[in-house]
């Protein structure tokens, strides 16, 4: 059936009511009746759960896969939620990535077993399910696709709060005719604070939002701030408000009541088995606070135990997978630091034998994030702080090395910095670019057309096409596999009371001892493992505090005594050899080749690219140090590189 697309147009702006003041100029400290509580009247609290997106993704790396979610659908559906959230974020990335499941089929299928809750979604506005900017028209065939494969609620958000990244895709949900959430991403800064944050509501409303949510990624949100602030929103506009706030800093269970007290609608919670941590406030939990109270959800409490049974047993099937950023992180009231960027840190500097560094990087991301203009710390803007951070510590020189992303970001390129940028570290980022000042998605080409030559045979479909576009080189690598029906999931670890797998992790020897080698004594300690690529698992290791990685075959290889894998011969890959001339170029963070750009004798400049790599959920370029001719391309796409081997040579 053929839609009728609203114009762009935007309504008229609605005349808003008057609402109580509270003094948020800086420095000036609130009135004794300003803080007031005058709790909001009484009416049902609408619950969303998000155990089937956020909470994994929160506490299991979104590893959870779709045969551990179809048993407990019905008894879901039947509880009465206002709706449960169950695709978009990470999950798509995932599915593709790790899961081997096409997250089409996940979508469809979930629809088909919960037919009577409405199912939401997570949309980074301009950037959907990804890390980039997609064009206009990728953005329409993905919200209609998500519509038609049986999504209803899209919660819309941009990293920056820049309302011109998610104009259009608020009008594209509403033009299918589904329910249309637009987010704030909460967050704490100098140039942050509740006059903004109403002043953001009042826009969005004025663009057509359903519903309007306060996204809190990082539990920043304060239990008297989370009560003002829905005060004064629903004070300033007439849609409902929704809560969604991370339990990260342990606030977010008395945030919530307090903002029920300022007359929320709605709220974000998780089944306990996936609540806490860096998830969400328990479902049952709140359900029971508000029972016979004047907010009461209406929900029954015995409707939750097998759902709570379900859950609990799934989560211990996927351990091995659980956050090290368990528990509550006050930390994270100074940081400001998500814990999903501390876990993507954490690996970053593991990769690179350096996890004793995270001190430094954790000290050096509010700095990175002040130069940037205080962006909020989530997806993308938290990878790109976060990998700045990180090089900028590792490199021992803040901005030696500057990604392709952090000079997008300077050039405007993901929208508008929220605040004021350090303009001798954009110079230093973007030379004599001029940033843009339209909105980023407008300067971009229709790419679904564009898209089509590349696309693999096996891609049959308008979703294909869709997951082809917004990951190329994983869903080229899942459509092969698909072809040859080799669509196999990374292995989940198994353990056994009297084996040596405990927690994932291999014990063939106590975790901390003495070595005595030729009258010298080495204090020898295990402080964790990596994950297994191309059958070889990394061990990391200190002796005498010095981290070493050693890697050995997976446990069942080991135990049988096979031998490793050979340094030559067939089947053996070549060893890539450490950068020693100028011309041999070796990337700045250690990743996966997404794309090589240039041909073994073509000539290129200092400063073009040569190869995009992905690493921390984000695609860089790696540019030409020297001019040169390439004389040698020493990885493939696909491979993965580190920053010790040359990848390019150049003479």
């Amino acid at each position: 059936m053929a839609r009728t697309r609203p114009s762009a147009k935007k309504p008229a702006a609605k005349k808003r009511p008057s609402g109580p003041a509270v003094k948020t100029s800086k420095g000036q400290k609130p009135r004794p009746q300003d803080l007031a509580i005058q709790p909001a009247p009484g009416k049902p609290i609408l619950i969303t759960d998000v155990a089937l997106r956020d909470g994994h993704q929160s506490l299991l790396a979104t590893r959870m896969r779709t045969e551990d979610m179809l048993p407990i659908a019905q008894k879901l559906d039947a509880v009465g939620y206002w709706s449960l959230e169950v695709w978009g974020g990470a999950t798509f990335d995932t599915c593709l990535r790790f899961l081997k499941e096409d997250p089409w089929e996940r979508l469809r299928a979930l629809r088909a077993a919960m037919p009577n809750t409405k199912l939401q979604m997570l949309l980074r506005g301009q950037n959907l399910v990804g890390y980039r900017h997609y064009a206009d028209d990728v953005l329409e065939r993905f919200i209609e696709r998500s519509a038609a494969n049986g999504i209803d609620v899209f919660r819309i958000f941009d990293a920056l709060n820049d309302v011109r990244n998610v104009d259009r895709a608020i009008r594209e949900v509403k033009a299918c005719g589904k329910h249309a959430e637009a987010a704030i991403s909460y967050t704490v800064s100098p140039v942050h604070n509740v006059d903004r944050y109403v002043d953001m509501a009042k826009q969005l409303e004025d663009l057509g939002t359903d519903t309007l949510c306060i996204k809190d990624m990082a539990g920043l949100l304060a239990p008297l701030d989370a009560y003002h602030l829905v005060r004064r929103l629903k004070a300033a506009v007439k849609v409902p408000i929704h809560l969604h706030s991370h339990y990260t800093s342990g606030m977010a269970s008395m945030s919530s009541l307090m903002a029920i007290l300022g007359g929320l609608d709605m709220l974000d919670t998780a089944m306990s088995p996936l609540a806490g941590g860096t998830s969400h406030p328990a479902t049952e939990t709140l359900v029971a606070s508000l029972r016979n109270t004047p907010y009461d959800t209406g929900l029954d409490l015995a409707s939750f135990l097998p759902i709570t049974e379900h859950f609990r047993d799934v989560r211990r099937k996927y351990r091995q997978f659980e956050s090290d950023f368990t528990g509550v992180d006050a930390e994270i009231l100074t940081s400001q630091i998500p814990g999903g960027m501390l876990s993507n840190l954490a690996a970053q500097l593991t990769e690179q034998n350096a996890l004793d560094r995270m001190r430094e990087v954790l000290d050096e991301v509010p700095r990175v994030r002040k130069d940037m203009g205080y962006p909020p710390l989530v997806t993308p803007t938290s990878q790109i702080v976060g990998t700045q951070a990180t090089l900028n510590v590792l490199t021992g020189e803040r901005y030696k090395v500057i990604t392709t992303e952090t000079k997008n970001y300077f050039l405007g390129l993901y929208g508008r910095a929220p605040g004021q940028v350090d303009r001798d570290i954009m110079a230093r980022a973007i030379g004599d670019e001029e940033p843009i000042k339209t909105r980023p998605a407008d300067r971009l080409e229709p790419e679904l057309d564009a898209v089509k030559k590349d696309l693999p045979a096996s891609a049959e479909t308008v979703e294909d096409q869709l997951s082809f576009v917004l990951f190329p080189a994983i869903a080229r690598d899942f459509f092969e596999a698909r072809e040859k029906g080799e669509l196999t999931p990374e292995p989940l670890e198994t353990s056994s009371a009297k084996g040596p797998a405990v927690g994932g992790e291999l014990h063939l020897a106590p975790a901390e001892f003495n070595v005595t080698v030729h009258g010298e004594t080495y204090h020898v300690k295990v402080s964790g493992s990596g994950r297994k690529t191309d059958g070889r698992k990394p061990y990391y290791i200190r002796v005498n505090d010095k981290l070493e990685e050693v890697s050995l075959e997976p446990i069942e290889e080991v135990l049988a005594g096979v031998p490793e894998a050979p340094e030559s011969g067939k089947g053996a890959k070549p060893k890539r050899p450490k950068p020693s001339k100028p011309g041999d170029v070796a990337p700045p963070m250690p990743g996966r080749v997404v794309k090589v750009l240039v041909a073994k004798d073509d000539r290129v400049k200092t400063g073009d690219p040569l190869l995009i790599i992905e690493a921390m959920k984000m695609e860089s370029r790696v540019p030409a140090p020297v001019d040169g001719t390439v004389t040698a391309i020493l990885v493939a796409e696909g491979d993965n590189v580190k920053t010790d081997e040359t990848v390019i040579q150049l003479e």
